[in-house]
């Protein structure tokens, strides 16, 4: 297992400061510079960022997918102090990198196969309830409820729509919504998950529909950065607010007129006289 790099470069803006200086000829006294605004105090200390900081890059890891012991929690602790210190441990990658491989490959199928059999009887369960309730579904396994049908054209995957959304794990937790950012987002309809794509494409612009999306139409075994577990049942309600069909292709440009061969005309000469 390759672990990506985590952790990436950051620079902070420099903010240049100009003042107008009055003309030598201006009689007038130049202007009294504005009071410079008070320094901001930070919202949390140091230590707390990098607690946050460390919690992010565990998260983004997955580390409690490992179910790590508390002698293995020790360990792990361990190593990180000894780069925190610059210290020179010996675990070079050529040594440890295939045992790292091992033992967390290992752990990582186990934790998929937990996840997805976890995945499975959620899911199972609740899209039988969804039946029962006379929640409609397509052949593909995506179970919807149009709220509000919208009017005109249906937008075809090749489109452009203009979406709010929010989005919701089985048991309630909001994992992302353009509604709580207060602003909608727009992508082509082709490039989104599975049920976003079959979804969107039962109702008209101004349509609002609730879309019950098992994990093999929408993040399968990976999951998505943390935030949606692996072999998740996602429900979505989204508002259709406009759809753009795909800009025309321009057209060929008018083949130029042949060119003409510009021919001197022959001249005879006159015959000699006798």
């Amino acid at each position: 297992m390759k672990l990506a790099r985590l952790l990436q470069a950051s620079a902070l803006a420099a903010l240049a400061v100009s003042a107008n200086v009055a003309s030598a000829q201006d009689a007038a006294a130049p202007a009294a510079a504005p009071a410079a605004a008070a320094p901001v105090a930070p919202k949390y200390t140091d230590e707390q960022v990098f607690e946050a900081f460390g919690y992010l890059v565990g998260q983004r890891i997955g580390v409690a997918q490992f179910e790590l012991t508390a002698g293995e929690k020790a360990a792990l602790l361990k190593g990180l102090t000894t780069a925190f210190d610059g210290a020179q441990g010996a675990f070079s990658p050529e040594t440890y990198g295939p045992e790292i491989q091992r033992v967390l490959g290992g752990r990582n199928e186990v934790a998929q196969a937990k996840a997805s059999a976890k995945g499975k009887a959620e899911s199972a369960s609740y899209f039988a309830d969804l039946k029962t309730k006379g929640v409609k579904s397509t052949e593909s396994g995506l179970f919807y409820e149009i709220v509000t049908p919208g009017s005109g054209d249906k937008p075809k995957p090749t489109d452009t729509v203009k979406v709010h959304y929010t989005g919701k794990l089985l048991d309630g937790k909001v994992f992302d919504s353009s509604v709580q950012r207060g602003e909608p987002v727009e992508f082509p309809l082709n490039q989104v998950i599975p049920g976003w794509t079959e979804g969107l494409q039962l109702v008209g612009k101004g349509g609002k529909v609730k879309l019950h999306i098992p994990s093999e139409l929408g993040y399968g075994a990976q999951g998505s950065q943390g935030t949606i577990p692996p072999f998740a049942t996602l429900v979505f309600d989204v508002e259709l607010i406009d759809i753009k069909a795909p800009a025309a292709p321009a057209a060929p440009a008018a083949p130029s007129a042949p060119i003409e061969a510009v021919t001197e005309p022959l001249t005879i000469p006159a015959p000699a006289a006798k």
